[in-house]
């Protein structure tokens, strides 16, 4: 007897879930919240400036979803829950939360000023933790579990010169989700981490001039001898990469995939 075989669903939806998107206004957070509202998610845009997010919650909403703009600074605690507080308010509990709010450093060690190691650890590991626990305050609360999605990046998996804070910050990002996984599985909450190469962002864009005038070479030679250099093409990561990555740990399922990192590098790292 010949066995039937099954077609699976190209496309993913999120229908009748709210996502919480930080850093959202622009860049990985906005293409993020716009791939998950045309998945059918209502979208949480949480950004420093209320006008940016607002500016992009108002574009996402043309789509028919939901949308709410959120002030949050990752770094205060009374500004998470409160936000959080206001989405629960206005559109019910959080069902996926992306913690993607970062920024970007760079200096040899010797150099590192203590102020800057420790703005780059707050926003980055201080962030995911604030918004993760009361994201999962929420999902225990609801009863309908959740996932929980950081952004990680290479940087998680190995290390480059003058990016001290933020190596150390991306692999205990990955730390935390591997812990969540474990406490959050009796509650139907998945963790998971996108571990990005270089994607051209403002971000990143910020970053060439800045190394290359720490290693003395020129931004092409930052773009192809460093940032580039060990991919197998030659070529950025884009927005859309990740936002599709993403999509996929918040619309899977169950708990077969939690706990893990998910490499979005045209190579540069392999597993």
């Amino acid at each position: 007897m010949t066995t039937p075989i099954v077609q699976a669903s190209t496309q993913l939806s999120l229908t009748g879930r709210t996502a919480l998107v930080t850093g959202a206004a622009s860049g990985l957070g906005k293409r993020i919240a716009e791939v998950f509202a045309d998945a059918g998610a209502n979208v949480v845009i949480a950004d420093l400036k209320l006008a940016d997010a607002q500016a992009t919650a108002d574009a996402i909403a043309q789509t028919g979803v939901k949308t709410l703009a959120v002030a949050m600074d990752v770094t205060d605690e009374a500004a998470v829950d409160a936000g959080f507080a206001q989405v629960q308010q206005q559109l019910g509990a959080v069902d996926i939360l992306v913690s993607n709010a970062g920024i970007q450093i760079v200096a040899p060690i010797e150099d590192f000023k203590f102020s800057d190691w420790k703005k780059l650890i707050a926003v980055h590991l201080d962030g995911g933790f604030l918004t993760s626990r009361a994201a999962v305050r929420q999902m225990i609360a609801s009863g309908r579990g959740g996932s929980i999605i950081f952004m990680g990046s290479v940087h998680s998996k190995e290390a480059s010169k003058l990016k001290s804070p933020y190596v150390a910050a991306k692999h205990g990002l990955e730390g935390l989700a591997k812990v969540i996984a474990k406490e959050g599985a009796a509650h139907g909450i998945r963790s998971n981490v996108i571990c990005p190469g270089f994607v051209r962002t403002p971000l990143v864009e910020k970053q060439i001039p800045e190394q290359a005038q720490e290693l003395g070479i020129s931004e092409a030679e930052v773009i192809r001898n460093v940032m580039l250099k060990d991919t197998v093409d030659g070529e950025f990561t884009t927005v859309d990469d990740v936002a599709q990555a993403a999509l996929t740990f918040a619309a899977w399922p169950s708990n077969a995939l939690t706990g893990q990192s998910l490499v979005v590098s045209h190579g540069w790292f392999m597993q």
